[in-house]
């Protein structure tokens, strides 16, 4: 059976949240016809235009009959030319079940945005970024989301495939990783918490992932492909004692990215919502509840749908340093240092840097940038602790160590600690680095960059440099490649083009007076 109705006719309802819309068709009946198989296969497609402004979320329900053992979904739509400067039509897809699309639902399964143009689904099996398990009777909702709509508008065409039959044996077994290593102590680990694969938008197998996260020398990694939970099942005999998987999602909204790590294995978080429609911070509480940490990714990515626009009061952490240092990783830094600053003066707390590769393929290098955490114990728990209270500094590569100390009489804190000297107690502060030749060296205060230094072609160096906690709320650490020309640059300057090389490494700040 093949049946192509418009989708004038289809329909039904538009629901509006705050600005996001969601867009509901009249429902394709499979069931219609008598009897329903017990074999075989039926198919419908619908098609339909929509135009620019279009609802955020465009659902097709499919009324699915018993005795499906397989679902299987492919999609096309229009990609007419535009003018330099205009976007052009891009359309996500991805599914939910008889169990309802509500936020949240547990009737999510699977999302594959505009990576893929088709999926199956079955008791046994499932395209990479969909949830296998049996095909249940009911109303299933195909999820489109046309984030992006040319002036000519888009033209879709959806079609559904049922295959009858018993569900296919064996069913589907996770594997899921565990989330603790033994006989691990306290000690720095170094770990890559941004990293994709097949089961969204990215070119490499989780083995292949795995492998180059032993190559890069991490101790762990976190798994956050876009939207879904689908590759969490699969990491668990690509584990062990040398690495580490922590489970997560990227979580991919209209109005920015933000990493959900440490979620329970199978847990999905939804997407769905803008920054006006107040969802957010309900979302990022369900994260801490199951053991997690919220963490805005990449805030200054300059396309469609990366900027962060839902504010920074819900997260744990900021990925300030997302792959090879671009301009939009600068102002991410400067943003995170100016809330340490609100932080040091009482308006608010801080949160913490993080740096990680958002690596997808190749040549994308899995460890370009790392987040090096000092941990109790290399298990999930003991490093979202020291992620979350900023126990971390940020390199480039395995070869690049740096670590930075606060000392006041017999007082001594480390990155992301408080000393507690008195407002006009003598603070030393000392930096230890290796692995950056000829690099440039900088502090930086409330008051802003205080000192400038540099090392040799060796690469190894020790700065000192003494202040008090009245004069100086917080201290960090930069540690910054050579300009392309060779010189050191200044972080003094105001110029038309970059007055610093990229950055090698970066600690979090240590705190020289007393926690507020």
């Amino acid at each position: 059976m093949t049946n192509t109705p418009s989708r004038r006719t289809f329909l039904q309802a538009a629901a509006v949240t705050g600005a996001s819309a969601a867009l509901t068709l009249a429902p394709l009946h499979f069931a219609d016809a008598t009897p329903i198989p017990t074999k075989g296969t039926r198919t419908a497609t619908i098609s339909g235009h929509l135009e620019p402004g279009a609802a955020d979320w465009v659902y097709l329900p499919i009324e699915v009959p018993s005795g499906v053992a397989e679902i299987a979904v492919s999609y096309r739509y229009s990609k007419p030319a535009v003018p330099s400067g205009t976007l052009g039509n891009s359309c996500d897809i991805g599914i939910f079940d008889q169990r309802g699309t509500r936020l949240n639902s547990r009737g999510f399964r699977g999302w594959s945005g505009g990576f893929r143009t088709e999926f199956t689904i079955a008791a046994d099996a499932a395209t990479p970024g969909y949830l296998p398990g049996p095909v249940r009777r009911g109303t299933w909702h195909v999820i489109l989301g046309p984030y992006q709509v040319s002036p000519q508008g888009l033209d879709y065409s959806v079609t559904v495939t049922l295959t009858f039959g018993p569900d296919r044996a064996p069913a589907f077994a996770p594997r899921y990783p565990p989330q603790s290593i033994r006989g691990t102590g306290p000690g720095w680990y170094r770990g890559d918490n941004h990293l994709h694969t097949v089961y969204s938008d990215g070119r490499r197998t989780p083995d292949q992932v795995a492998a180059g996260a032993r190559t890069a020398g991490l101790d762990f990694i976190s798994t956050t492909d876009h939207n879904t939970s689908s590759s969490h099942p699969v990491w668990g005999p690509l584990s062990g004692d040398d690495l580490l998987i922590i489970t997560g999602e990227e979580v991919t909204t209209r109005n920015g990215h933000v990493l959900a790590l440490g979620l329970p294995p199978g847990q999905w978080v939804d997407w769905r919502y803008r920054a006006v429609d107040d969802d957010f911070d309900a979302v990022a509480r369900m994260v801490r509840h199951a053991g997690g940490i919220v963490v805005p990714a990449h805030p200054y990515c300059p396309y469609v749908g990366c900027r962060w626009k839902f504010g920074y009061a819900s997260a744990d952490a900021i990925e300030v340093w997302n792959g090879p240092w671009t301009l939009d990783d600068e102002l991410s830094v400067e943003t995170w240092d100016a809330q340490m600053v609100s932080a040091a003066h009482g308006r608010g707390g801080w949160l913490p840097a993080m740096g990680n590769s958002d690596a997808h393929s190749e040549p994308q290098v899995i460890g370009l940038p790392q987040t090096v955490v000092y941990a109790d114990r290399l298990s999930r728990d003991a490093l979202l602790a020291g992620i979350a209270g900023g126990r971390s500094y940020l390199a480039e590569s395995r070869s690049v160590v740096l670590a930075m100390t606060a000392a006041s009489g017999r007082r001594s804190a480390g990155i992301g600690e408080y000393l507690g000297a008195s407002a006009a107690a003598a603070v030393t502060v000392t930096v230890q680095i290796s692995g950056v030749p000829n690099a440039t060296v900088r502090l930086i205060t409330d008051e802003g960059q205080i000192l400038q230094t540099w090392l040799t072609s060796s690469g190894t160096g020790t700065i000192t440099w003494t202040t008090t906690p009245q004069n100086s709320a917080y201290v960090r650490a930069e540690v910054r490649h050579p300009l392309p020309d060779g010189t050191p640059g200044s972080g003094t300057s105001i110029d038309t083009v970059p007055t610093l090389g990229p950055m090698a490494a970066m600690t979090n700040p240590v705190w020289l007076g007393r926690a507020t």
